[in-house]
């Protein structure tokens, strides 16, 4: 018996492991296909040979393409993240440290240093977050296996002409799941048509030197449509019964149509009387904050293609410059939280026993399974969300 019970498990072993060895064969595959047209894209066959020899497959990353959110993130959890106290304290740091080189990004491209440095702020936490995932391993995978491979081959390819060009060093190129690297995020090929060598150096280097990744977010933000002489738009409170039916960042009025409507900034006073075009965003609908932007804020949008996303850049932004947090509140009885509470969320979690690593303000799968736990135990709805209602009845708990 014991002797049959080994001949299964190491039947379990190679059963388990053939996927992986089939994929190891598969990617090998590939990557001759690969060798045979990075020719053509101008990557030498030596550069080609040089960085893919030790490859391997990272077939994690695959799983990222089609996996669906646990949960949607609430656009009141999104920005209390985004745009919290530390984020403003160390962007205003950030705005002093780097003055000298922001005043001149202003010059030459237009964009203001309070919104280059708030796109520095939300992609990496001012260099702190970059990923860790090495750009061609994640990028031969994609190019190899799931969806988009034409995609994710042409900024595998990039990757290399970046490496070959001697930009970056390899080693130096790791980043998020889908190949965004650096400072301020670039995708490669990205980085091949806007990044710019404002140090001087010779290189274009988003890793290692923050004067060219300013200065490369400033150009795509000018490339995309910005300009110097114009708001991103601004907070603004809706007559009673007002009709929201053309809102939309796309659907502009001028200034003074909206004006006409009786629409007026947050603190009542008149819109600009000016014949600029602006769209009315209502993020959370007509309950929460509403907001008129203009092209500036198309241009943020750009950077992203996320509407939630364009408005943390611009409200930091304006709160790195002195500006005042948002006047209309959210539509919610249970308000999101900052790092530093969410940290305490998972400091909290630790103390009752939960397995959860150490607390870093990322609100991951195991920190939501936590929470589902403890929320049934407080008297909670279950959902594995990190608020204000779980935070307050932590803090209770550990007072008892």
């Amino acid at each position: 018996m014991r002797a049959l019970g080994g001949a299964l498990a190491l039947l379990g072993m190679v059963a388990l492991s053939a996927p992986a060895i089939a994929s190891d064969r598969e990617f090998a595959a590939c990557l001759q296909q690969l060798r045979s047209e990075a020719a053509t894209k101008g990557v030498s066959s030596a550069t080609f040979d040089q960085h893919t020899a030790a490859l391997v497959p990272d077939m994690a990353v695959v799983g990222f393409l089609d996996a669906q959110p646990e949960f949607v993130t609430p656009i009141w959890d999104y920005m209390a993240g985004l745009v919290d106290a530390e984020r403003v304290a160390d962007g205003r740091a950030m705005l002093e440290r780097w003055a000298e080189v922001l005043a001149r990004v202003e010059t030459q491209y237009g964009v203001d240093a309070g919104t280059v440095v708030a796109v520095w702020g939300v992609e990496s936490n001012f260099g702190r977050n970059f990923g860790s995932r090495p750009l061609l391993t994640s990028l031969s995978t994609l190019s190899c296996f799931g969806r988009r491979q034409a995609f994710f081959r042409g900024e595998f390819f990039t990757t290399l002409k970046i490496i070959q060009e001697g930009h970056v060093a390899p080693e130096r190129l790791t980043g998020s799941w889908a190949g965004a690297f650096g400072h301020t995020q670039f995708m490669p090929s990205t980085f091949m048509r806007l990044a710019v060598d404002f140090d001087g150096d010779g290189r274009r280097d988003l890793v290692d030197s923050v004067p060219d990744a300013l200065a490369s977010t400033a150009n795509f933000l000018k490339r995309a449509g910005w300009r110097g002489d114009l708001d991103w738009g601004f907070e603004v409170v809706l007559p009673k019964r007002f009709d929201t039916a053309g809102a939309g960042r796309r659907n502009k009025q001028t200034m003074q149509q909206w004006a006409s409507r009786g629409v007026k900034r947050v603190d009542g006073s008149a819109l600009p009387a000016a014949a600029t075009p602006a769209g009315l965003l209502l993020p959370a609908g007509a309950a929460g904050p509403a907001f008129l932007v203009t092209r500036n804020f198309d241009a943020l949008y750009a950077y992203n293609a996320a509407e939630s996303y364009a408005l943390a850049i611009a409200h930091l932004a304006d709160r790195l410059r002195g500006g005042a947090p948002l006047v209309t509140p959210w539509p919610t009885d249970d308000a999101g939280l900052s790092r530093a509470e969410r940290r305490e969320v998972q400091s909290l979690l630790l103390a009752r026993g939960h397995d959860i690593g150490e607390p870093d303000g990322m609100i991951g799968a195991r920190t939501r399974e936590a929470l589902k736990q403890v929320q049934g135990e407080l008297g909670l709805v279950a959902d594995g969300r990190a608020g204000q209602a779980v935070l307050k009845a932590l803090r209770d708990a550990e007072s008892r």
